[in-house]
């Protein structure tokens, strides 16, 4: 089958401009099989660019019996090996496909969020040691995503591109300017449909992603001061953990903690989540979707995190980039519509219904 020329385009973007790779700096490239192609066009372009490529190739369908059938040992076992050589490594690209995005549905929940726990010490370098590791998750089209967000392969595959292929250095200039207003800022106030809500940012740092960390990037974030947010919101979008849906979530807040909630779908795994550890049921990220070309939910947080008119909450873990404040193995993004409310920030209405005015 001949190669998209769009991935090898796509390829390009995610070595030069992404994470910048430099002669001699070795690059983990990390995907599923259905990802192979990719995987040698970033081969390719690591071995231009006279850096060492590291691959690590996925087994499909084994999430699902680990969990089922995994010892206790088996369950908790740290996978030293896998660290110490991403320790090794400059850059980390990692691919975001799967053969079954419902794999793991009828998993305990309790057993996913000890997992992770284990593993955090690998995920948290990966995403919070910036100076040792440049990082970015990147699409690529399959099969079982393009299901998700209910399109052929093929318009998955121009969606894909389109949100991708852009000139980011120009989109740069749009992100920045706005990032730099929230820089400044001290109080930011969500007000509308399904939300009242308020928080802090004074003193935190406001990033904006020009598709270095994801692929696609076109997102402001920064994280909350961890025990400021007060007041209610719901989210119309569920939000996919680890493959579970969780429908109309409803977290209340009291000085930064979630102190009710509810979901109509998978309320348990909610509150498992909320349970992982002590600050998993504190915010960690607030980010802002920009991406003009990301116009639909697709159930894919790549793409949806970075919706134009829509806002995202994390539960969990805050990036060291926005100078943290609560640190927990979780870091889960839940995105809520903002087509009928308002971002306020410091008593001006920046946004209303999903239409900036500044």
């Amino acid at each position: 089958m001949p190669t998209d020329l769009r991935a090898r385009k796509l390829a390009k973007i995610a070595v030069n401009h992404s994470i910048a790779v430099k002669e001699g700096e070795k690059i983990i490239i990390s995907g599923n099989p259905e990802a192979i192609p990719f995987l040698v066009e970033l081969y390719k372009e690591i071995i231009l660019k006279k850096a060492i490529p590291i691959v690590r190739i996925h087994l499909p369908e084994v999430n699902d019996f680990f969990y089922k059938y995994a010892t206790k040992e088996q369950l908790e076992f740290f996978p030293d090996y896998w660290f110490d050589t991403i320790k090794q490594a400059q850059g980390y690209i990692g691919i975001d496909t799967d053969s079954n995005t419902r794999e793991l549905t009828s998993i305990n929940p309790e057993k996913l969020s000890k997992r992770q726990k284990i593993t955090h010490k690998i995920s948290d370098y990966i995403v919070n040691t910036r100076e040792k590791i440049r990082r970015v998750t990147i699409a690529y089209p399959c099969i079982s995503h393009a299901q998700e967000a209910e399109m052929s392969l093929n318009e998955w595959e121009n969606f894909i591109y389109s949100s991708c292929l852009i000139d980011w250095s120009k989109f740069a200039k749009r992100l920045n300017k706005i990032n730099k207003i929230f820089e400044t800022g001290n109080s930011v106030h969500l007000l509308g449909e399904n939300v009242d809500l308020k928080f802090s940012i004074k003193g935190k740092n406001s990033v904006a992603d020009c598709g270095e960390e994801n692929m696609p990037g076109g997102e402001i974030f920064m994280a909350p001061v961890r025990e400021s947010l007060n007041g209610f919101i719901k989210f119309e979008y569920p939000a996919i953990y680890l493959g579970k849906e969780v429908s109309d979530i409803y977290l209340k807040f009291k000085e930064g903690k979630v102190i009710e909630f509810n979901a109509s779908k998978n309320k348990d795994l909610l509150q498992s989540i909320l349970n992982t550890d002590e600050n998993s049921s504190y915010i960690g990220e607030f980010g802002i979707g920009m991406n003009p070309k990301i116009t639909k939910f697709t159930k894919n947080l790549l793409f949806d995190e970075k919706i134009s008119g829509t806002i995202h909450l994390a539960l969990g873990m805050a990036y060291k980039q926005n100078q943290g404040g609560n640190d927990s193995a979780v870091h889960w993004d839940i995105v809520k519509d903002m087509k009928k409310a308002k971002i306020i920030l410091d008593n001006k209405v920046v946004q209303e219904n999903g239409i900036w005015r500044i």
